[in-house]
């Protein structure tokens, strides 16, 4: 098993935990945290762009000119894509940009994930992050404190204070077990999580 330090917001250590090693300690595979991080960002697009087609564009009902005698090139519609105002020629069209993976991948993903930052001891456990008010201040010195300079704060039930206090700081971000994800964590150097959260990560990856 993979041992870690437990410390406080004041960066004394208070113990230590025993990672689970099918979670925390795997052999890091970049092409499937690629392939999560893809679909998690496919998922998050929009596909909202429109363009009309001559059949759309409104107006041209009439031929413009007679079919020959002007001079002129032929032409039989003002909607022609090759006319100002016209219609647009294989422009986009809404469409869902998402994708599926095995659920299977997807866990398996998320623990290598974590796994990495463990690797790089880029992963902290709290025994306890709470705050008594809304103060980003506050929130700044106990980062300053655990020498975090961008990071992602694993919090269950986190209060609200947490929540508000980090909210406008730059680099970090506080999220539940269950919001907990692959694009997140390599977005963040560090790994932050207060310790009733990994029996419920072990729950959640081994269920």
């Amino acid at each position: 098993m993979s041992t870690v330090n437990i410390v406080n917001t004041k960066n004394e250590r208070v113990g230590e935990i025993e990672l689970n090693e099918s979670i925390f300690n795997l052999e890091v595979k970049e092409y499937l945290l690629h392939d999560v991080v893809r679909m998690q960002l496919a998922a998050r697009r929009a596909g909202t762009a429109c363009t009309k087609t001559r059949v759309e564009v409104s107006g041209g009902g009439a031929k413009p000119w007679r079919q020959k005698g002007t001079g002129r090139a032929r032409a039989g519609s003002r909607r022609s894509p090759l006319w100002r105002g016209g219609g647009v020629i294989f422009g986009p069209k809404p469409r869902d940009y998402s994708f599926k993976l095995n659920k299977k991948v997807k866990k398996q993903a998320l623990a290598m994930a974590m796994s990495a930052r463990f690797q790089e001891g880029n992963l902290i456990v709290l025994d306890d992050f709470s705050m008594d008010v809304i103060k980003t201040k506050d929130f700044v010195a106990v980062m300053k404190i655990l020498n975090i300079e961008n990071g992602l704060i694993i919090a269950d039930g986190a209060s609200d204070n947490l929540n508000k206090s980090a909210h406008n700081v730059n680099g970090f971000k506080v999220l539940p077990t269950e919001g907990l994800n692959v694009y997140d964590i390599l977005l963040h150097k560090k790994l932050v999580l207060v310790q009733p959260v990994i029996e419920n990560l072990e729950k959640r990856l081994m269920a």
